[in-house]
Parts: C-alpha cells; sequence; structure tokens
C-alpha cells in the first residue's frame, strides 16, 4: 500500500477486512495509538497488519494512523465494520465539520468516488501547509492535534450535531494546555518549536484572536469525557516532558491537571512514565527535536524526497523487467510449444503493460512532463504499467 498514491483509502479496506477485530475496546485502541506516535502528534510507526513495500515517510505514517483510528472507532462504536459504510460515514463527518470543500479541479483529478475524495480530505487534515515550497522547507509537515478528529469523529457518531462547536471546544482546551505547561518552564528551543508546530495545527480555532491566560481551566471542569480528559493529560505530560526532564514546578502542574480531570496520583504517574518511555525510546527520530539551521534542513527535506523517489521508482523498473523478462521466455517457448491458457494470459497482460510504458514515457519527456505525468495519471488510472500502481485491488 502506497498512501502517497491513489486508491489507498480502497486498499486499506482490502487489507482491514481480514482484522476487523483488532481492538476489543476503545481503551485497547487509545494505547495502540499513544504507542505509535499517533495520541502525541508524532507518528513513530503504523499498525503491524499494515503492509507497506517501501519505508514509510512521517506524513504517510500519519495517513494510516488516522484513517486506521477513525475506522477502528466507526467499528467499535457501531459494531459495523464494512469498510463503504465507514468511508461514507467519515466522508460525511468531514463534510459536517466544514472541512470537506473540495474545488471543481481537486474532483476531477481525485473522481467522483467518496474514497478518492476523503484521500484528498485527509491529506488536507494531515499536512501543515498546502503547498510544495512549504513541505520542502518545514521538515514537521505533519499536523500535531489529528487525534481531535478521532475523538471528535467518536462524538460525532452518537451526537452529530453543532459538531464543529465541539471540535473547536476540545482544540481550544488542547491548545490552553499546551501554552500553560509551556509557561511553567523556562523555554528551549525545542520548546518553542513545539509551540509552533501547535500552533500550526489549528484547524477550528485563530490563536491570534483567542487569549490563553488560563480561563479555559472552566471549560476543562466541564468536560467530563474520560477519553478526552487522557488525551489532555497525555499532551500536558508531552509538553513538559519534551527535554526529558521534570522539575518541581512541571511535576506540579500536571500532577494538578490530572486531579482537575479527575485521575488519581498513581494514573497520573502512569501518563508520565508512558511519555517518558515513548521520548527514551524515539527521541532520536523525533523531527522538531533536532536543531538544524534552514539549509541543512532544505537538504535533508531534499534528500528525503529525491531517495523515496529513486528507491520506489527503483524498485518498480526492477519488478517491470523482471516480468518482462517472463515474456521474453514465454514467447520463446510459443515456438516450440502450444501455451496453456494461464501462460497465454500472461502474455497478454504484460505486452499491455509495456505497450502502456511507452504513453507514460513520451508524456515524461515533453516539456513540463515532470507535472503533466501526475495529472495524466490521475485522469487515466490505467495509463501506467501495473508495477507502478501498488494501491491496485485484484
Amino acid at each position: 500500500m502506497n498512501p502517497s498514491a491513489s486508491g489507498w483509502i480502497t486498499k486499506f479496506g482490502e487489507i482491514v477486512k481480514d482484522h476487523e477485530s483488532a481492538h476489543a475496546n476503545f481503551s485497547d485502541l487509545y494505547l495502540e495509538l499513544k504507542k505509535s506516535g499517533f495520541v502525541y502528534g508524532l507518528n513513530i510507526r503504523v499498525p503491524r497488519h499494515i503492509d507497506s513495500e517501501h519505508i514509510l515517510t512521517e506524513d504517510e505514517k500519519a495517513k494510516i494512523n488516522l484513517l486506521n483510528a477513525l475506522y477502528q472507532t466507526y467499528a467499535l462504536e457501531n459494531k459495523n465494520f464494512e469498510f463503504s459504510s465507514f468511508v461514507d460515514t467519515v466522508f460525511q463527518f468531514y463534510q459536517d465539520l466544514e472541512i470537506g470543500q473540495i474545488s471543481f479541479f481537486n474532483k476531477i483529478l481525485t473522481g467522483g468516488k467518496t474514497s478518492s475524495q476523503l484521500e484528498k480530505l485527509i491529506n488536507s487534515r494531515v499536512y501543515l501547509a498546502d503547498n510544495i515550497l512549504s513541505k520542502t522547507f518545514n521538515s514537521i509537515i505533519t499536523n500535531t492535534l489529528l487525534f481531535i478528529d478521532v475523538l471528535t469523529f467518536k462524538h460525532y457518531l452518537t451526537k452529530p450535531k453543532h459538531i464543529r462547536v465541539y471540535a473547536q471546544n476540545l482544540e481550544y482546551i488542547a491548545i490552553n494546555i499546551t501554552y500553560h505547561a509551556l509557561s511553567s518552564k523556562k523555554k528551549n528551543k525545542n520548546d518553542e518549536r513545539l509551540e509552533q508546530v501547535f500552533e500550526a495545527s489549528l484547524t477550528f480555532i485563530d490563536n491570534k484572536k483567542e487569549g490563553f491566560d488560563g480561563s479555559y481551566r472552566e471549560s476543562l471542569l466541564a468536560n467530563v469525557a474520560v477519553w478526552e480528559n487522557q488525551y489532555f493529560l497525555d499532551i500536558a505530560c508531552l509538553t513538559v516532558w519534551e527535554d526529558q526532564t521534570l522539575e518541581h514546578r512541571e511535576s506540579h502542574l500536571i500532577f494538578g491537571l490530572g486531579s482537575d480531570l479527575g485521575f488519581k496520583d498513581k494514573e497520573i504517574s502512569r501518563a508520565l512514565d508512558e511519555i517518558s518511555y515513548f521520548f527514551e525510546k524515539n527521541s532520536s527520530t523525533i523531527p522538531f527535536l533536532h536543531d538544524k539551521n534552514l539549509a541543512l534542513q532544505f537538504y535533508d527535506s531534499m534528500s528525503k524526497i529525491v531517495n523515496k523517489l529513486i528507491l520506489r521508482n527503483s524498485k518498480r523498473l526492477q519488478k517491470e523487467l523482471a516480468e518482462s523478462k517472463e515474456l521474453v521466455f514465454l514467447i520463446s517457448q510459443s515456438t516450440i510449444r502450444d501455451l496453456n491458457e494461464e501462460e497465454r494470459k500472461k502474455v497478454q497482460n504484460q505486452l499491455i503493460d509495456i505497450f502502456k510504458s511507452i504513453p507514460s514515457l513520451a508524456i515524461f519527456l515533453l516539456p513540463g512532463g515532470a507535472v503533466l505525468l501526475p495529472i495524466f495519471i490521475k485522469l487515466i488510472p490505467k495509463l501506467l504499467p501495473s508495477s507502478f500502481d501498488e494501491n491496485r485491488v485484484k
């Protein structure tokens, strides 16, 4: 499965149909999402049953984790594992959140299917910025507050009215907690980066118009949903622990916040232990912890993009050439014996693949072909050889 290519949501549906009972309850799901880093907004890995031929980038992990979290939440709440029903529901959910505005041009590129349009919506949720230049210069490109989508969706499945107001309240409390926790310590460069990422991830509120002065406490105490409160506590733990130390003032803040949220000291200590273990295990791969100047950041981002393109396309070309070798062998065999039905089908399919390669290469060689080819692929999905389509469902 390739989350950077069209059709990946349909492919995801094919994969998860054999793993319907991945979680017994939402508690199990939350723990798994925390271990993967998704709850913290730091995507370290994806569910074990999701197989990818390539090494996944951070944004690709975020896409998979978001879709998986939404699907598992839907299945647990509705006791319904039908993937097509889930796709329709989650698409409507984003429409009701007023995030589902897709331009006419993008509709042409993504197609009329709901799953294709949902791919575009998830892209818009995962990336902090839509323009490629921002993504190139910014090594942290993913939305840190994506788990709010999951909590809001969980609420939406039973109470769909006024859902945007609900999401606004969650985001307001989360960002206030972050600012309040950061104010309890002497800020370093990592704190500043973390603050910038949280600010850039805001969707439902405008941080320039809102005052983050501690007035959120009234909203916090009025909130009684267990998993939302657990998320608020975990976000606070992330904020104070990113420098991998816990001072007395920070500890006092966390235990005071946890008490306000209705947690016992033992449960608060466990949340701190979990974030401590997460950082100890994954700190080398968390991007905002690395101090890099703009030139190094640009170089690293470009290197990752180029390496990703070379690695993935070389594998595809190797696969295409391997299939062509089989074609040559079968054609040579046909001169001395009759091919059976299966062999004739292979010859036919591989010849079609080779013929499809010719217009693909011709478009790529045209001036601006690198820009035109992705558009043609969207408009004519079967233009490229089969080895280039990792999301094809057999």
